[in-house]
């Protein structure tokens, strides 16, 4: 998955999903008020049964299902509790990377469908 990095330079987070195996898979890139890009599933290995992910508020991602909060600079870094579980990314040129692997092997996360 390619992001045009000036679509996230606005601090505001894109939430995306990508189809797999008749799953859906959520998952989020930001830029952070560090000036670092990161990507994160839109899920955490505590509360990823509830399937409610995450919103922003401000520098903040909170988490829907306990309320969470968590600075947009320890995503993608941070894994384990409440924390978005990350995925791997990097930066080519104008576009911040995330591998289709790494989504899809989140699938796990995902066994229903949003509402």
């Amino acid at each position: 998955m390619k992001i045009p990095l000036k679509a996230l330079d606005s601090g505001k987070t894109l939430f995306l999903l990508q189809e797999s195996e008749g799953r859906q898979v959520h998952y989020f890139a930001l830029k952070s008020r560090d000036g670092a890009y990161r990507a994160a599933l839109d899920a955490c290995d505590v509360c990823f049964k509830s399937n409610r992910g995450y919103r922003q508020e401000g520098d903040l991602m909170v988490c829907n299902n306990c309320g969470q909060t968590f600075p947009s600079n320890r995503i993608g870094e941070t894994k384990g509790g409440c924390n978005p579980h990350p995925l791997a990314r990097r930066i080519e040129g104008k576009y911040l990377v995330i591998g289709k692997a790494g989504i899809v092997a989140g699938k796990e996360y995902f066994s229903g469908k949003r509402s």
